[in-house]
């Protein structure tokens, strides 16, 4: 690991968002390492690189099993089907989220049913899912927004009591705990994203289901290969949703090096948070019972347009995750009229700056942090 071990530094010229590039060089000989060994062994499909993968990745999320599959959206969408989740079942889940979560849900036929936001935590607000509940409801997707995760304990207690599944929505929050135990081994089962810019990314598109229900797994396995346990022999109605060999190979370096990135994104957290201290910004709140991994770093401002706008011009990546709720879309009009207020509020607030675990100290505090505090004052 010894390539990961030099200063992070930043190259000049505009800070990005999220800086995928810089990522790669600071581990490239080992990345390349493992790409020449599947290409080498031409297994690009399930080759041994999955199965291990899948192993490691079930270890260090504290579950039994774990899934490879072709997407973060996928993961979620077969993990519903694994669980009986379709045509007439209602999901609860957050509309601040990525559409994605929501796709999932109706891709298995079911009805998203949206429950506000903890407006600190941007994550589930558990004293509103009582009341969402029907007769109808099979299961409650709870989103880790940003990195932090949502409020496991009670969101799984409600669950039991009505008789439904959880599934976490763990697509932004890899290596995140709550209460000690990592995400991904709360819910019956947990959905990952391995996209480029996630704290865990592939070079292309990836996802995984992690579990410690055998059924589950099984089911996944099945569906994520055209429904067939060996080749020809097809049980079920499948998809072809698999993680191929070479983004495994990448994620398979890239774990090694997970808690560290961690670690530095915390430490680049703190760093914002003294420099922004006094701006009057919102900034991120982490509940004291969990361990926020900063997937993104959010501020809230009544004037996020304009400010994002002069940062860009100065050559600062801000980012909005997410301008729309996903209520509040043309792909999902027919629930425009629902109210969701402090969802609506804080989407129309929120602003990402950069953070990655390659961006240097002093641009985080002298350049970022300095720059947006000359933008706030020009109120």
């Amino acid at each position: 690991m010894d390539s990961v071990n030099r200063a992070f530094v930043t190259p000049p010229g505009p800070i990005r968002l999220v800086d995928v590039v810089a990522n790669y060089h600071a581990i490239q000989r080992e990345v390349d390492a493992a790409i020449q060994r599947v290409l080498d062994s031409g297994a690009f499909i399930l080759g041994e690189e999955v199965s291990r993968f899948e192993a490691e990745f079930a270890r260090y999320c504290g579950t039994t099993h774990c899934v490879g599959v072709a997407s973060g959206t996928d993961a979620l969408a077969l993990t519903l089907r694994a669980l009986g989740v379709g045509p007439g079942d209602d999901v609860l889940t957050v509309s601040m989220t990525f559409i994605a979560t929501v796709l999932a849900i109706t891709r298995c036929g079911a009805r998203p049913v949206f429950v506000d936001i903890d407006p600190a935590t941007y994550t589930m607000d558990v004293h509103q899912i009582s009341r969402a509940i029907t007769p109808k409801t099979k299961a409650i997707v709870p989103v880790h927004l940003y990195g932090q995760p949502a409020d496991m304990d009670p969101i799984c207690e409600v669950a039991r009591r009505h008789g439904l599944a959880v599934v976490e929505d763990a697509c932004q929050a890899h290596g995140a705990e709550y209460r000690g135990r990592r995400v991904g081994s709360w819910g019956d089962a947990a959905a990952f994203s391995f996209y480029p810019a996630k704290n865990l990314g592939a070079y292309g598109d990836g996802g995984a289901v992690t579990t410690s229900r055998a059924d589950v797994a099984e089911r996944v396995r099945l569906l994520r290969d055209y429904g067939q346990r060996t080749k020809y022999e097809h049980l079920v109605k499948g998809e072809n949703s698999r993680l191929d060999t070479l983004q495994a190979a990448v994620l398979l370096v890239k774990l090694r090096y997970l808690d560290q990135w961690n670690a530095r994104r915390r430490h680049l957290a703190d760093v914002y948070r003294a420099a922004l201290a006094d701006t009057g910004l919102i900034l991120p709140m982490v509940a004291e019972d969990r361990t926020h991994v900063f997937h993104l770093y959010v501020v809230q401002t009544a004037e996020r347009d304009r400010v994002q706008h002069e940062l860009t011009q100065q050559g600062i990546g801000a980012g909005i995750h997410y301008p729309h709720p996903v209520h509040r879309t043309l792909a999902y009009a027919e629930y425009a009229g629902l109210e969701l207020p402090v969802t609506e509020r804080v989407a129309q607030r929120v602003l990402s700056l950069p953070l990655y675990p390659e961006l240097d100290e002093h641009l985080a505090r002298d350049v970022v942090a300095s720059t947006l505090r000359n933008v706030l004052k020009k109120r």
